[in-house]
């Protein structure tokens, strides 16, 4: 088995570019301060759609790279920053490594996209507004969310210190300890910060040095990769002679794709043959390679990536194949049109403000599931002791190991519920 090393390339420009080694999630409730932190860490302001502009908010899954340093000459957190010269000492400071950031949204209608970005997240920020009471709904589900999805490594974030005095800082401080009690991130760290005011990221930067190691990955194994955005970069009116394929964002979960690799994405796109709606999966060539801005020859686990492939624009326009997977031809996991699966459900409601028991799925009912990258609607067919089986909308290429998140409608909003793996 060969295990993940960092890898240093050198572009086009002769300049080297290094990876990112881990996805980091930003996760939290809606307004506090996820996007604006990833712009303090990457100097990237991710919300680029001209919706989430005009909204203020993010809907779509933002990504930034960041390449973190530490200066030798100075002590503890004051040591760490974004940048090669030492703002303290002035000292040039030593590269540690590149981490790429996941910008996840926080409202409540937007948790679809929330789990399918945890599907390419190592670890997570979970952000915490100081100057708001602790819980708030999408505080408690994003966690919720990150626990069942087998995210264990987790910083919190208490971020708006700027808005707060210090007792009114130390009392939404014991509510945070108060809420994550008896959960997987009991045991977090907790830094306090203002993501406006770039206070405190040094000592966000060494926490996440200490506490987010970079995972073992395995080289050897055939490629696997989570779409989570698709989408043409060609101007209206461009000559045909001048386009150029559709591009598949997300992250890669083992092994490696290099330029020139020809490649299968499943479960594809729909089609109608014979009177029958189908998924066709898609085989394709990477032409090229990028993480963050920079070109690259080949690609590892780690940090969000995009392929530049000879696909159709068309076919991959406006995130069309998001949820998709990606690998060598033959090499995929099946494609799943219906489930079996055994729900583990929550005992209560989580990311609403009502008290509410989680009751048991009924038959006919409509859910929403979640794996990897994918969203996908079901509705149950059939209901048998601890079993039901489902029949997708949109069908997914899993595998049983893949856990699947469920949730159902709740006042108008996907509420999670719980979860399962398929049963063959």
């Amino acid at each position: 088995m060969t295990l993940l090393k960092t890898k240093k390339q050198i572009d086009n420009t002769g300049n080297i570019v290094v990876q990112p080694e881990i996805n980091i999630g930003l996760v939290g409730h809606v307004d506090h301060g996820k996007t604006t932190l990833t712009q303090a860490l990457s100097g990237i302001w991710t919300d680029t759609h001209s919706e989430e502009i005009k909204r203020g908010i993010t809907i779509r899954l933002g990504y930034a790279n960041v390449s973190i340093y530490k200066c030798s000459k100075c002590k503890e957190a004051e040591a760490y920053s974004v940048n090669e010269k030492c703002k303290n000492c002035g000292n040039k400071a030593e590269f540690q490594r590149k981490v790429s950031l996941v910008d996840a949204p926080g409202h409540e209608t937007l948790m679809a996209t929330m789990l399918s970005g945890a599907a390419i997240m190592d670890s997570a920020l979970l952000v915490i507004a100081a100057n708001e009471e602790c819980p708030q709904p999408q505080t408690r589900e994003h966690l919720m969310a990150l626990e069942i999805t087998g995210i264990k490594s987790i910083i919190i974030v208490q971020n708006k210190i700027d808005l707060v005095n210090e007792e009114e800082a130390r009392k939404n401080y014991d509510q945070i300890k108060k809420f994550v009690d008896g959960s997987i991130a009991k045991d977090a760290p907790i830094i306090p910060i203002s993501a406006q005011h770039d206070i405190n990221i040094d000592a966000l930067l060494e926490a996440i040095e200490v506490n987010f190691k970079t995972p073992k990955r395995d080289l050897s194994k055939d490629p696997i990769m989570f779409v989570a955005r698709s989408f043409d970069i060609n101007k209206p009116g461009l000559e045909i002679d001048k386009l150029v394929g559709g591009i598949l964002g997300g992250a890669l979960k083992e092994g490696e794709l290099k330029i020139n690799d020809k490649i299968e994405i499943r479960p594809g796109i729909k089609i109608e043959k014979e009177g029958r709606t189908i998924w066709q999966p898609l085989e394709t060539t990477i032409v090229g390679l990028k993480t963050g801005n920079d070109s690259i020859k080949e690609v590892i686990p780690g940090g969000s990536i995009a392929l530049l492939t000879e696909l159709d624009p068309f076919l991959i326009k406006s995130d069309s194949l998001s949820g998709n997977v990606v690998g060598y031809l033959k090499k995929l996991p099946d494609v799943f049109y219906e489930l079996n699966l055994e729900p583990k459900l929550l005992e209560r409601i989580v990311g609403s403000k009502d008290n509410l028991v989680v009751a048991p799925i009924k038959k006919d009912e409509h859910l929403m599931l979640n794996v990897n990258s994918a969203t996908t609607l079901g509705t149950v067919t059939d209901i048998k002791k601890n079993m039901i089986h489902v029949k997708l909308r949109i069908p997914i290429c899993a595998t049983k190991e893949d856990r699947i998140t469920i949730s159902r409608v709740l006042n108008n909003r996907w509420r999670l519920i719980g979860y399962s793996n398929i049963v063959l």
